[in-house]
């Protein structure tokens, strides 16, 4: 018997802290500048119904480590935001996103150059638009300028987008290792650490089951997936994607920034709640939502999330539902710790990783159904348990 005859199967990992992102530049940070875990585990695979229901209820992955933020305790308290993909209207702000990365694929600019120095000049000589195509619909016009969506147009630029699972390669290491040197000056970088943090990936591929046989462009299955951003077939981005039940979850999303002039990031965000909704419109009724990750309303670089609507975010203590409104919402905006099923709790108070933190999770906390921990692993001799509230919050006795 090995791991591969278990559906879900996770190992106790110890919750703690690690060094925040969000508070401070790289080189700045101090230890006050903490995100702090109220549960974690290491799994070793899970299926993709499963992870549904443990993001629905706050956790995220990092590879194949999985966490659940403490919110009172983090100097950012991070909450789950999800996006009603199917609702979704963009804004005049994104149309013009969309419009003006379409203009610059179908009919290059007079930047061409300086972004791609053996881009042909003559490019940027074709006659352009006065304005833009009328905007029929979100799918459309995001698919306007791609190269097996143009019809046998010639277009300025040569633009792929295309979807794999999960894998590395030398190329997207590399993206890797210019984003985090460009964005965010990070330059310890190692190859095995990208493939931890983002080629590894616990869930176990499932098929979708579409109602017929999608477009070829559309994934077939559940599971982990890297979105490849191509132009010219030069790598330009990565979307880190995990495409569940009922969302397409963005996992991460990296670009050279020599694109940054374009809004790469809000433009994967309109590409990812497209996918979703074109999972849905070609036979899979569950799939509605994009989740967005953790909408931080302390950090500027993280509330942009909140122009996406309509959303909601989770809330901290009855994990099973979220707010109605779209956010930023009030609430947020008032509070260090935002408690939207019962207000009252709502504080500024800053609480020190010594006190109490959030209430322990419940007997019955439903996204731990079905999952087994792994206690102990020898060659061919494996044991599991199910799991149990003390190994959740690490008061397993060994």
């Amino acid at each position: 018997m090995s791991l591969e005859d278990f559906d879900n199967i996770v190992s106790p990992s110890a919750a703690g802290g690690s060094t925040c992102g969000y508070c401070s530049p790289p080189g700045e940070r101090s230890k006050e500048d903490t995100n702090y875990h109220a549960a974690a585990l290491v799994a070793h695979r899970l299926t993709c119904s499963v992870y549904q229901r443990m993001i629905d209820r706050g956790w995220r992955r990092s590879g194949t480590y999985c966490y659940k933020p403490d919110l009172k305790i983090s100097c950012c308290p991070q909450y789950t935001i999800k996006l009603d993909a199917l609702v979704f209207k963009p804004s005049r702000s994104q149309r013009k996103i969309i419009n003006r990365w379409n203009r610059f694929i179908m009919y290059g600019d007079s930047e061409d150059n300086a972004m791609n120095e053996e881009a042909p000049s003559a490019t940027n000589s074709r006659v352009k638009p006065t304005k833009s195509a009328p905007f029929t619909s979100l799918a459309s016009a995001l698919h306007e300028s791609e190269i097996i969506f143009s019809s046998g147009k010639k277009h300025s630029h040569k633009f792929e987008v295309e979807l794999e699972p999960a894998s590395f390669t030398a190329e997207k290491y590399a993206l890797y290792k210019k984003y985090q040197l460009g964005i965010h000056q990070d330059k310890k970088n190692t190859e095995s650490g990208f493939k931890r943090f983002l080629v590894d990936s616990p869930l176990k591929t499932e098929p979708i089951p579409y109602s017929s046989p999608p477009p070829s462009h559309l994934p077939a299955n559940y599971g982990s997936y890297h979105q490849l951003y191509r132009v010219d077939g030069e790598l330009i981005a990565v979307g880190v994607l995990d495409i569940l039940p009922s969302c397409v979850s963005s996992v991460y999303f990296m670009y050279d920034n020599k694109w940054e002039r374009f809004s790469m990031g809000k433009l994967s965000a309109l590409r990812e709640v497209t996918l979703a909704r074109e999972i849905n419109e070609a036979g899979a009724p569950e799939m509605h939502s994009l989740y967005m990750g953790f909408y931080i309303y302390s950090c500027q670089k993280m509330r942009y999330k909140g122009e996406y609507s309509p959303s909601c975010l989770a809330d901290p203590v009855i994990s099973t539902t979220h707010m109605s409104q779209s956010v930023p919402d009030k609430v947020t905006e008032k509070y260090r710790y935002a408690c939207f099923s019962q207000p009252a709790h709502s504080t500024n108070k800053e609480v020190s990783p010594e006190e109490p933190g959030p209430e322990p999770l419940p007997s019955d906390a439903a996204e731990f159904d079905g999952i087994k921990v792994l206690v102990r692993a020898r060659s061919r001799d494996i044991i599991v348990v199910p799991v149990k509230v003390e190994l959740i919050h690490f008061r397993l006795e060994n």
